[in-house]
């Protein structure tokens, strides 16, 4: 065998030494890549120039190698080479074949590729997502596992979870939640359940093969890979008034609020909206409070991530709504209105949002605006007005309403200069970023200086044209401004001319 092995490589050996000498500069120059990157280069050099017996041996040592590791062929560039080589039609023809031991590897390269936005377009457009779904029936746990790792990375598209439907592909995917001592087949299955559940009627199937409670028994005793996926889905299936409350019946309450405490950002990021959208439902917030769960999602303010920052902020929004007694649960977080109001000076969009949010809650209770009003939350808001943003827009117009109602607030809006860009945000085209303006703009006119900058601004006429909405809340808005900044005009003509 040795020397078959001395033989074969001769023959490919013929390459000049300038070649080899090449590659061991490129080994001085790029030091940061290891040396299995290297030894890998020179096996396919062999391998393109030898016969067929020195391609197989080195095919044999090239499964020495870790090739799940980026730098050894589990690499982009090499999806898109594959892709571009029209392997994707090949993998298509192939995935309909019904021997397991080619499905294998077959779906394992689509899952890996289906990474890349290109190859999912792909496996839709090419009919794969039947395929996949045909095979999530199989008997073959490793199979099984790859079609649900597929689906879902796939399924962030509605058209794929629409077709995962059509094929009846979400009972299986639920089946599949039984094998709990394979941990990579729970880890696909509940992901392609989290992904599915995206579209609200496929919520609706879920529930009618009791998802949701088997979902909850997976909160415990798990790897955070599946635990991320489990508590994206219960987020999903939350949107719904009746699932929170069964999230709750079925003690589900209690493990998210002790994932709070982890270190996995994407797992803290799907608990904190899980736990959100069921704060909404008075009985779960009055658990998620008994439980300490506010004080442990406001810590999370502090945390370095900003996408934990932000769905946390997201979070604390709907507790403060339903809380008992949100003003005084607030003001019992030591340093919790300073840490929320100086995230202001985040530079990231969806904190800044989603902190403006909690801070119109926050607002509508006068002490904790009195705080808050300390911590100079009025000149941080006044300078992020200039956002074209429509989102930040609606939800900054909203903690300019609520501040305003406390102290000198409403002038200092006008003294730093916030009134000029809320006029302009009458120019969107969202109707929610119009009503939240023309509430702010309402309470900003009662000072008359900022009134007077508004007329001049040309707030009049899309507030008038406001006035004849169908939406009553920015109709009366637009005429309480309209009806301030017209009397301080008549108080100016009365004396001026008495």
């Amino acid at each position: 065998s040795s020397k078959t092995t001395s033989d074969d490589f001769s023959e490919s050996s013929s390459e000049s030494e300038e070649d080899e000498e090449l590659t061991e500069r490129r080994t001085e120059t790029n030091s940061d890549l290891p040396s299995e990157y290297w030894q890998i280069q020179k096996l396919v050099k062999y391998m393109k120039w030898g016969n067929q017996t020195a391609t197989v041996i080195v095919l044999c040592a090239l499964r020495d190698f870790n090739l799940a590791q980026e730098t050894c062929s589990k690499s982009t560039k090499n999806k898109e080479a594959v892709r571009r080589a029209g392997a994707i039609p090949l993998l298509a023809r192939l995935l309909k074949s019904p021997h397991e031991n080619m499905l294998i590897p077959v779906v394992a390269t689509l899952q890996e590729c289906a990474s890349e936005p290109s190859y999912r377009v792909a496996i839709q457009t090419e009919g794969m997502i039947e395929d996949l779904v045909k095979n999530l029936s199989r008997e073959n746990q490793e199979l099984q596992m790859h079609c649900a790792s597929a689906i879902f990375k796939c399924a962030q598209d509605k058209r794929t979870r629409d077709l995962v439907q059509q094929y009846g592909g979400l009972e299986p995917l639920v089946s599949l939640l039984s094998h709990s001592e394979n941990k990579q087949l729970l880890a696909a299955s509940t992901g392609a359940i989290w992904k599915c559940s995206l579209s609200m009627e496929n919520v609706a199937k879920f529930e009618e093969y009791n998802t949701l409670e088997i979902l909850v028994k997976l909160l415990t005793n798990q790897p955070e890979e599946v635990l991320v996926n489990v508590a994206g889905a219960l987020g999903e299936f939350a949107r719904k008034p009746a699932n929170r409350v069964t999230i709750n019946n079925c003690g589900g309450i209690p493990p998210l609020v002790n994932l709070l405490t982890g270190t996995n950002q994407a797992l803290l990021v799907n608990v904190t909206c899980a736990l959100g959208a069921c704060a909404s439902e008075s009985k779960c917030m009055g658990t998620i409070d008994s439980l300490d769960g506010v004080r442990l999602l406001w810590s999370l303010l502090k945390n370095p991530n900003p996408d934990v920052q932000a769905s946390a902020a997201w979070a604390i929004c709907p507790c403060i709504e339903n809380a008992k007694d949100a003003g005084e649960m607030v003001r019992s977080f030591v340093g919790g209105l300073e840490l929320i109001v100086n995230l202001l000076k985040s530079s990231h969009l969806e904190v800044l949002t989603s902190v403006c949010a909690a801070i119109g809650n926050i607002a509508k209770d006068k002490e904790n605006l009195a705080i808050i009003t300390d911590h100079r939350v009025v000149p941080m808001l006044a300078k992020l007005t200039h956002t074209n943003d429509d989102t930040l827009r609606r939800y900054l117009a909203g903690a300019v309403e609520h501040c305003c109602t406390w102290g000198t607030n409403c002038a200092m809006f006008g003294e730093e200069g916030a009134v000029a860009p809320l006029v302009r945000y009458l120019k969107s085209t969202d109707p929610a970023v119009h009503q939240a303006t023309a509430l702010a703009l309402y309470q900003l006119s009662k000072d008359p200086n900022n009134c007077i900058n508004m007329y001049e601004n040309g707030v009049v006429k899309p507030l008038v044209d406001m006035m004849g909405s169908t939406d009553e809340v920015l109709q009366e808005a637009a005429a309480r401004c309209v009806r301030n900044i017209r009397l301080l005009a008549l108080a100016n003509e009365k004396a001026r001319y008495g």
